[in-house]
């Protein structure tokens, strides 16, 4: 079935206490709402409905869902619910705080605090549109990521991996303090004897094990996302994907054009952290943590500003507007 586009819930609609305001965002798997609830404080509600299992038409509450996508449905509903339960159980600062889940119009909702600010994703292509070059300081990288990685390894410690990290799943509230969101794949635990459920990927940031049936899973292919999307956050698009670099890898290069610009420090952890091989990448986020907050040796490059743009002039174009973060698209 072909992923088909799905009418958001009306505006103003009552639903289990919470009033929806509008529709945030949507994707294939999911619409995120702002909503209010019965005190009047904004919540963002998260629904379960996959655009290539079921479909709702315009005035429509509950989806249609055909006989023969009712249990991969099902399977995908149980999943969510239990990704809620799993999250409500975590509190951390940089960690969205899962404030209820409940049934309804055939489906499931997560209701989720809202705040203000927007997606990293957002915040490097504003940048990039305005011309700024680097795209994003080294100052911002490192406290940026040292507090996302303080809230992944609250993930991690409650037996869960993320499995989707990228740009857009890391909201910078307005004080650019980060919370990692959108944990579709956090299904994925990290006790070996439960069955495997395989999540969908985004290229360019998920590591070469997400595209095996049996790939080993861990911390490590999360830290390959990061790695991806610090790399994104210097060159506003993603790695080349990790299936076309096992024929032509092309990322030491890029990551060559970024000397200079960067410290070979922070470089150097990117390449570690986008190793293909799971094994020689850190197999803890404790370990790239370390690494990120080691101090950085004094910079003795003698290249000019002027050649550090023509640098990144070059780099930038090496990728093209065809390479957009916001082009990527979720596969399984």
């Amino acid at each position: 079935m072909a992923a088909q586009n799905n009418a958001p819930l009306p505006d103003g609609l009552e639903i289990a206490g919470y009033r929806i305001v509008k529709k945030i965002s949507s994707g294939g798997f999911s619409i995120v709402y702002l909503a209010y609830d019965e005190d009047g404080n904004a919540v963002a509600i998260k629904e379960y409905l996959p655009s290539s299992l079921a479909l709702r038409e315009p005035g429509e509450l509950a989806p249609i869902i055909a006989p023969e996508n009712l249990p991969v449905f099902r399977i995908g509903l149980k999943c969510f619910f239990e990704e809620g339960r799993a999250l409500a159980r975590i509190a951390h600062p940089n960690v969205v705080s899962v404030l209820n889940f409940f049934r309804a119009n055939d489906t499931v909702y997560m209701v989720m605090a809202y705040e203000s600010g927007r997606s990293l994703q957002e915040h490097i292509l504003r940048r990039r549109d305005k011309g700024e070059r680097p795209l994003v300081s080294e100052k911002f990288i490192r406290k940026m990521f040292n507090q996302v990685m303080n809230g992944l390894r609250e993930v991690h410690t409650n037996k869960l991996l993320h499995l989707d990290l990228k740009p857009a799943n890391i909201y910078l509230r307005v004080d650019g303090t980060p919370i990692l969101l959108d944990f579709g794949a956090a299904r994925q635990t990290l006790k070996s004897d439960l069955p495997k459920l395989y999540p969908m990927y985004t290229p360019g940031f998920a590591a070469p094990e997400l595209y095996l049936k049996n790939g080993n899973l861990g911390p490590w292919t999360d830290i390959y996302s990061i790695g991806a999307s610090m790399f994104a956050c210097m060159v506003g698009a993603p790695p080349q994907p990790a299936d076309q670099r096992k024929v032509t890898d092309k990322m030491d290069g890029h990551l060559r054009k970024l000397e200079g610009i960067y410290s070979d420090e922070l470089i150097d952890m990117i390449r570690w952290s986008l190793k293909l091989d799971a094994l020689e990448r850190p197999q803890s986020v404790f370990a790239l943590q370390k690494a990120l907050r080691e101090p950085v040796k004094e910079n003795k490059t003698n290249e000019t500003l002027e050649k550090v743009s023509q640098k990144l002039r070059g780099l930038f174009s090496s990728f093209g507007r065809s390479s957009d973060i916001t082009t990527i698209q979720e596969t399984r």
